[in-house]
């Protein structure tokens, strides 16, 4: 495990808050040159400030054209050793069917979560990897998401359906890109208290938000991956939340007010 990040180039996508703010002040702590990339300048300056390590760069994950363009700024300073992808959105429409046609993922929903969710891992994995394979090899650790393992009673389909696409696509890289010499590793969260939870339908109270993970662990997680010698995966979870499809035996908080029905949300086992 190394982590002696001084004058390491690292890349956080998703930059200008959450779980991608956190992660740039962690390593830019450990002494990495941290590029933060975000849609917007004005979004990135608040992360910005956290260190003079941390550099924003105008991107959008989803515009292969974008992001082709940002790295171009970051190679102007050398080639990255990390790429830390946590961009990734939700929406409040996240049902296929629900008495409120309000709630029916639309069309443009489907499109945005997809392009933004799968194609950005995509265009951001395909810009870093030919550099980091000239330069003898590098890590890249995706977001992904416990919704994308198993079954999820609140994230909703559209962001489901992208999270199994991402984890499938990244059990399948991963031994194509170890044959360039780059560490490809996966991070898949359970509830977490980031900025997408207030695309929720029905918010989270504090109490609940207060016993999710926080971006800080979030933070400490992606830096202990991206220090390993090894490709990992890594599952966290917040102690209240089940896993692997068996359903929560205690009232789930985050279904509250969306009239679901326990017998509609539970499956019971012999």
């Amino acid at each position: 495990m190394d982590q002696n990040w001084t004058d390491k180039i690292v890349i956080v996508t998703g930059g200008a808050g959450g779980m991608g703010q956190a992660a740039a002040k962690r390593f830019a702590e450990a002494g990495a040159k941290t590029f933060i990339f975000g849609r917007t300048l004005e979004s990135l300056q608040e992360t910005a400030t956290l260190s003079p390590r941390i550099v924003p760069v105008v991107c959008d994950v989803s515009d292969a054209a974008s992001v082709a363009a940002a790295l171009e700024t970051v190679l102007q300073h050398g080639t990255p050793h990390a790429l830390i992808h946590t961009a990734g959105i939700n929406t409040p429409d996240r049902f296929m069917a629900h008495a409120d046609p309000a709630r029916i993922a639309s069309g443009d929903t489907w499109q945005k979560v997809m392009d933004i969710n799968v194609l950005g891992v995509v265009n951001m994995i395909q810009a870093v990897a030919k550099p980091m394979a000239a330069n003898g090899g590098g890590k890249i650790v995706v977001v992904s998401s416990t919704a994308g393992h198993g079954f999820d009673s609140y994230a909703g389909v559209p962001y489901t359906a992208s999270k199994w696409a991402v984890h499938g696509l990244l059990f399948t890289a991963r031994a194509q890109l170890n044959a360039q010499g780059i560490v490809l590793s996966e991070y898949a969260p359970g509830e977490a208290n980031t900025p997408i939870v207030d695309k929720r339908p029905v918010l989270p109270t504090p109490e609940h938000r207060g016993a999710m993970i926080q971006t800080d662990d979030c933070a400490e997680a992606l830096f202990f991956i991206a220090s390993q010698a090894h490709s990992m995966s890594v599952i966290q979870l917040p102690a209240y939340q089940p896993f692997g499809g068996m359903p929560p035996v205690i009232t789930a908080p985050w279904l509250s007010g969306l009239h679901i029905t326990p017998a509609a949300t539970t499956t019971h086992r012999p």
